[in-house]
This record gives C-alpha cells, sequence and structure tokens, in this order.
C-alpha cells in the first residue's frame, strides 16, 4: 500500500511546478501584451529603458543590442512565446518542447535583465530556468496531451489477438476466424 502511494506521488511530483510555471507565464505574457507602458519608449519601465538601463551590466550585452534593433518585435516574440510555453505546460502538448522554451527565455532573460542583480539569488530568472530544467528532463507524463496521444499511439499499434502487445490488466479480445 505504501509503495502504491509512493509511485502515485512520484508521478504526479511534476504537476505543481507544471501549473505554477504555466501560470505564471502565461501571466507574463498577457502583462507585457497589455501593458500601458512596456511597448512605450519613452515611459520608465518601458521595454527599451530596460534594455538600455541593462545594456553596460548584462552578460552578454550583444543580445541586448539585438533587441534595442527591433524592440517592439523581441518584446512581442518574448510575450507570445511566453504566453505558448505557459498554455503548452498547463495543457501538457509537446511537454519537454514547451519546457525548452521557457527555459530558453529564462536563461536569457538571466543573461540580460537579471544579470546584475546582487546576490545572485535575488534574482527570479535563475530560479525560473532551473524549475524548468525537471519537466525538460520529465516531460509531461500525467494529465497532459501528450500521455492521451501516448495511449491513442499505443492502443492504435496493438494488433487484434496479439497478446504480446496488451498492457497487464487488458481485456485482449482474439481476432474471428478467417
Amino acid at each position: 500500500m505504501l509503495e502504491v502511494w509512493r509511485e502515485t506521488a512520484r508521478r504526479y511530483a511534476p504537476l505543481p511546478l507544471r501549473i505554477f510555471l504555466g501560470v505564471t507565464f502565461v501571466y507574463a505574457g498577457l502583462d507585457k501584451l497589455t501593458s500601458d507602458t512596456f511597448f512605450t519608449d519613452s515611459s520608465p519601465g518601458s521595454l527599451v529603458s530596460v534594455l538600455h538601463g541593462v545594456h553596460d551590466v548584462a552578460a552578454i550585452p550583444a543580445m541586448v543590442d539585438l533587441a534595442l534593433k527591433a524592440p517592439h518585435g523581441f518584446g512581442y516574440a518574448i510575450a507570445l512565446g511566453e504566453i505558448a510555453v505557459g498554455l503548452g505546460t498547463l495543457a501538457g502538448l509537446f511537454g519537454r518542447v514547451a519546457a525548452a522554451g521557457g527555459a530558453t527565455i529564462s536563461l536569457s532573460l538571466w543573461l540580460t535583465v537579471s544579470w546584475s542583480t546582487t546576490p545572485y539569488y535575488y534574482g527570479n530568472d535563475l530560479v525560473y530556468l532551473m524549475a524548468w530544467l525537471p519537466l525538460v528532463l520529465a516531460g509531461t507524463p500525467c494529465l497532459s496531451l501528450d500521455a492521451l496521444l501516448k495511449r491513442r499511439r499505443t492502443a492504435a499499434a496493438r494488433v487484434p489477438g496479439d497478446r504480446s502487445a496488451a498492457a497487464p490488466g487488458d481485456r485482449v479480445r482474439s481476432a474471428p476466424p478467417a
């Protein structure tokens, strides 16, 4: 009984992380798209002012220079990327790809915007990067569209009457005689 509980807990352990990261990234993307200041270049706190403010202290200033070439396009790409990553993570659709996207966004923000945060553990982008890594490794094995699609592919691959392809506990019907 205890072993069944442990296996269930182990299987569902990534779920709170998936929910938190998914909701947070959807919220972050929507917040950028609906902000009064994010795309207003002259506003304090706008993307352009943030990029200019971190340029000299970023780990890779060339990344900031690249974003400054088309800041609005970059801002929309980040916002829409966050929404796509968040929705993919919540739905568990292409879970590893979504998590890799989230890790990439977090890494790029850490190397630019929050690189100069001292001490380093005050910056949240590094923590988000580390939080994405278990989902990159594990994917979305339960309560996900990935799991549903895998079950459907497995069921479609079974040959009627072939007991070797059946999962334990499955009822297998024999093929009618020819």
